[in-house]
């Protein structure tokens, strides 16, 4: 595929590091991510080759799980898949976007609280500085936090709504449906437009995106990959 045939979403890691979120970039050679405790998502290069795996392996440790989102070569010899599953990649596509009342601001004083609850709902990955990506608004019930979204990834004009997740006591309340609208309110509000990841597999959560407006735009990938744990140095010594 050629550079004038890509859309920004096909890379929305890469898009984003070197973009909105470039102050978050963490570097060496063509590759980039984010800090760990931020997101664990690194960014290759449309067509990575052998410099750039050698650059990923010592950016993030021999012997290090790698996640390596949308990616669908081939990992080089010598590395392990360690998780592969189908994924989809959906758009905004008529959301009846509007803010919510009940929703609040949360902020690194809440993240305790927002850990807590990933660790009930098992949303995706969530760390201690997750926060920092965008905007997160959550839903409390008698004080606790049973429900929360947010934003991730940020390519220009875009913003990925994320660590969507109820807890199982306030279920079927329709929290997460609203979460979302109440999000992507505040997205389009910025003149950017929603987009999300989930599993293929999850045929309930995208018969739910669906229903709020969202489309698919592509399937993608949700891969990770154990480096070697010991590397060939290929790059010349004091190229960044």
């Amino acid at each position: 595929m050629s550079a004038a045939e890509r859309h920004i979403l096909d890379n929305p890691a890469r898009a984003a590091l070197t973009g909105p979120h470039a102050h978050f970039a963490e570097q060496r050679g063509r590759i980039l991510r984010y800090p760990v405790d931020v997101t664990p998502w690194l960014a290759l290069p449309d067509e990575p080759d052998a410099d750039d795996w050698a650059d990923v392996a010592a950016l993030s440790g021999p012997g290090t799980e790698i996640p390596l989102l949308g990616f669908r070569g081939r990992v080089p010899d010598g590395w392990e898949v360690t998780f592969d599953i189908d994924g989809v990649q959906m758009v905004d596509d008529g959301l009846a976007a509007a803010p919510d009342p009940e929703a609040v601001v949360l902020g690194p004083a809440d993240v305790p609280e927002m850990l807590d609850l990933v660790e009930r709902t098992k949303p995706g990955p969530f760390l201690p500085r997750t926060v920092e990506l965008g905007s997160y608004l959550g839903i409390r019930r008698e004080g606790a936090l049973v429900a929360m979204a947010g934003e991730r990834l940020h390519p220009p004009g875009w913003t990925e709504i994320s660590a969507v997740c109820t807890d199982p006591v306030a279920r079927g309340e329709g929290l997460a449906s609203r979460l979302i609208l109440a999000v992507a309110h505040g997205i389009r509000e910025r003149g950017e437009t929603p987009f999300l990841h989930t599993g293929a597999g999850n045929t309930n959560a995208i018969r739910l995106y669906e229903s709020l407006g969202f489309r698919l735009r592509r399937t993608t990938a949700f891969l990770a990959a154990r480096a070697p744990e010991h590397l060939t140095e290929t790059r010349p010594v004091g190229v960044s």
